[in-house]
């Protein structure tokens, strides 16, 4: 039951508001735990109920505190419904606690909810909530909002169309597209996960994206993101995008630290440089890793650039080459690609193989390999028949796309099929010197030249020793030879 505990004045007046005790002065009303104040008040004792007017406050126990200018109050359903310049204060003031401001706020005592709405705002001890509609449970101090939510923090902004936001914890519950932007830095868009506001921890889910003002990206299925000290773990179609450095970097698993644009990729990693539009490089290894590195000498042009490191069973795709090794590093500064045990590389009919290899990119396009140690180039001239120069030392310069210039040296030997201007074959030539230089023309052996030392013999086609044909490197791998940039995540032939 609800009871009068107090007014100064009392009296009833059936022709103007039948049933009740008009009450006035000091009026006080008791249900439960809860009290009611007011200026004024009708009393419906037969029904359970009150309106009250002016300076309305509602408390129950030591922690709910309701304020209005009016208060309408059903005592058998627990229900009130204050109105009008209404804050409702969930919490002992020295404690932070949770004010919902509204002009219309209707508390459920007896499901322990309140909620507004017709628009609201909701503030604790760190943040400030909008929205249209709103219900908050004060056992639990878990909010609902919907419609038009804003979340207004120190360092951000969220804004979304639905949201479960819980007082104690900070944490931001998304259930619908959400972005959360900090100014100038950071924008995060989602549409399911949650976010501590307070640690700025998060778990994004369903391909959430966060973009960075500096041109990164990171997207994935399930991002771990940890704002502060700019970390993020990502699972499932990983995908990072520099647009300054032009790169991204792609897998089923990575993280991403924010300082020095670091990352890796492992599970069907790929990396893709588009710096030049015309030729894409596409590298995929076991594990990719990438990080800008910065000049301390500011003279430099270019303080900043981007090393790509890639571990196990590399692949690389370019129009103008293609590779393979164990284990690779693109340096931005320069442009260049070091190769590392068993490299190989090819350009239409040529493959060239060494110990280690660096190829030079310049524009946008290959200009040269360098290959060191156990070098070995070979040009298909047939389906049967293969040129050859192996020795310690390779370089290989690149025109269009095609090897036009290869140098030998260090006990350069050279296997190669003399012709007759009309094509048809006129010996073996196997010849050993300290330098040799092979000029290529349309994919063929146009011309050679090599240093005074030199000792060779030709034979003719028919009288070929068995195993003349070879050098003692030879071989040849076309079916570990990138066909394309899907073909890049094949595994290497050992």
């Amino acid at each position: 039951m609800v009871y009068l505990e107090r007014a100064d004045s009392l009296r009833f007046d059936q022709e103007r508001i039948a049933n009740a005790q008009i009450l006035k002065g000091h009026v006080r009303f008791r249900h439960d735990d809860a009290l009611m104040y007011c200026d004024s008040a009708y009393f419906y004792e037969k029904t359970n109920s009150l309106d009250a007017f002016g300076h309305v406050h509602l408390v129950q126990g030591d922690t709910l505190n309701g304020y209005g200018d009016k208060l309408y109050y059903d005592g058998n359903s627990k229900l009130a419904r204050l109105r009008r310049h209404v804050k409702w204060i969930h919490g002992r003031a020295n404690e932070n606690p949770t004010i919902l401001t509204t002009d219309s706020l209707n508390y459920d005592r007896a499901a322990g909810v309140a909620y507004y709405y017709s628009g609201g705002t909701v503030e604790d001890s760190l943040n400030t909530l909008t929205s249209v509609r709103c219900s908050y449970r004060p056992q639990t101090k878990q909010a609902v909002f919907s419609k038009n939510v804003k979340l207004v923090n120190p360092k951000f902004v969220l804004t979304s169309d639905t949201m479960l936001y819980n007082s104690e914890t900070k944490v931001a519950d998304i259930v619908s597209p959400t972005d959360i932007v900090y100014e100038e830095e950071t924008d995060i868009v989602t549409s399911r996960g949650w976010y501590n506001t307070d640690n700025e921890l998060s778990m994004l889910l369903d391909r959430s994206i966060i973009h960075h003002a500096d041109g990164r990206t990171m997207t994935g299925d399930t991002i771990y993101y940890d704002k502060r000290i700019g970390f993020g773990e990502v699972l499932g179609n990983m995908e990072m995008r520099d647009s300054t450095q032009k790169v991204t970097l792609t897998g089923e698993y990575g993280q991403m630290w924010e300082e020095n644009s670091r990352g890796f990729a492992t599970d069907s990693a790929l990396m893709v440089d588009w710096s030049d539009t015309t030729h894409l490089t596409f590298i995929h290894a076991d594990t990719l890793f990438t990080e800008e590195i910065h000049y301390t000498d500011s003279a430099l042009m270019d303080s900043t650039y981007r090393r790509v490191r890639a571990y196990y069973g590399v692949r690389v795709y370019r129009e103008d080459m293609q590779m393979t090794c164990d284990s690779l590093v693109y340096w931005g500064s320069d442009s260049t690609i070091h190769l590392y045990k068993k490299p190989i590389c090819w350009s239409e009919n040529q493959q060239i193989s060494a110990d280690s290899m660096i190829v030079y990119i310049v524009n946008g396009t290959v200009e040269h390999a360098w290959g060191n140690g156990s070098a070995l180039c070979v040009m298909q001239d047939t389906l049967d028949y293969f040129n050859q120069m192996s020795g310690k030392e390779v370089t290989v310069y690149i025109e269009d796309g095609e090897m036009k210039l290869m140098d030998m040296s260090g006990n350069a030997l050279t296997i190669y099929y003399a012709k007759e201007s009309d094509g048809s074959f006129v010996g073996l030539n196997t010849t050993e010197s300290s330098f040799i230089r092979m000029y290529v023309e349309e994919q063929k052996i146009h011309h050679i030249r090599f240093t005074k030392e030199t000792t060779g013999v030709m034979y003719p086609m028919d009288q070929i020793p068995g195993g003349a044909d070879h050098l003692a490197l030879f071989f040849w791998a076309e079916e570990t030879r990138p066909k394309d940039e899907k073909d890049v995540f094949r595994k290497n032939n050992d």
